[in-house]
């Protein structure tokens, strides 16, 4: 029986080691199986604060002593799904960014209809990739502790990505939530 590709959810707050730890697991399931090793990138360098933190992604990336091939795709990531097969083990970082992007690359109305356009747009992006994959680690912000703040644009996001990151960790085979740089397993398939 052929093995079912394998999708890893990761999420926690920010600055958590959430990064660390998808970057560590991807590259241990690889190195079992000679597998090849990709990074998207979703990061948008427009800020000061996102430009020093993709630098410093990029930075560990060419300090470890791997080799990552790292696609920068902010948009449509379903795109490249075809580039992939089972020897690629993926890390895509990060769905919160990703949401994002999907959400100010096109001046729309944030009504029902367009809001469930991005949310298919990027679960069939990242299930598309993962069949073809060998595996594919997501990682995520865990951004809905924060307090609820009167703006109907912060809770239309927030409910986007609770509701994506809900099916992601039901679609995943291993679930963790970072905390202080510890992986709390969230759900596991035997």
């Amino acid at each position: 029986m052929e093995k079912a590709p394998l999708l890893i959810f990761i999420t926690g707050g920010v600055r958590s080691g959430k990064s660390s730890f998808a970057e560590r697991i991807t590259v241990e399931r690889a190195a079992a199986t000679d597998g090849k090793l990709h990074y998207i990138a979703t990061g948008v360098p427009f800020d000061s604060e996102m430009k020093e933190r993709i630098k410093k992604h990029q930075q560990d990336r060419e300090n470890a002593k791997v080799y990552w091939n790292t696609e920068e795709k902010s948009l449509n990531i379903g795109e490249l799904a075809a580039h992939y097969n089972e020897q690629d083990f993926l890390l895509l970082d990060c769905v919160t960014t990703l949401l994002n992007n999907e959400l100010y690359a096109a001046v729309h109305k944030w009504d029902q209809p367009f809001l469930d356009s991005v949310y298919e747009k990027i679960i069939t992006g990242i299930l598309a990739i993962k069949r073809q994959a060998g595996a594919l680690v997501v990682v995520s912000n865990e951004v809905l502790h924060e307090p609820i703040i009167e703006n109907e644009l912060v809770l239309a996001y927030k409910r986007l990505l609770g509701k994506t990151h809900q099916r992601l960790v039901e679609d995943a085979d291993w679930a963790y939530f970072i905390e202080g740089g510890i992986p709390i397993v969230m759900k596991e398939v035997m």
